[in-house]
């Protein structure tokens, strides 16, 4: 998995290396293949993906605490403001 946020395979919350699955941090068809063209992706492990309560899947502070560090590292590294709204359809940081 190409990561612009990570460069070890490690989950991204607690930092542990068992049980990772692969989070797209903006989902669904299209930004699915947007989080890919962008490496807008992280490794979580299961409790932090899917498999509890706290998981991204079910915490919309822990996902909206991905897309506000995706949008950062995004408009530090690929493009502005504007270039991120007009990717993804909104700002998560305003």
């Amino acid at each position: 998995m190409n990561s612009i946020l990570q460069n070890e395979k490690k989950c991204y919350v607690c930092g542990t290396v068992c049980c990772l699955e692969g989070h797209h941090i903006f989902f669904g068809t299209a930004n699915r293949k947007k989080s890919e063209k962008h490496g807008l992706k992280v490794w979580l492990c299961r409790k932090h993906h899917t498999g509890s309560s706290i998981a991204v899947h079910h915490n919309q502070g822990l996902d909206l605490m991905l897309k506000r560090k995706a949008q950062e590292h995004f408009e530090a590294h690929c493009g502005s403001r504007e270039d991120f709204r007009r990717e993804f359809g909104k700002s998560y940081l305003e």
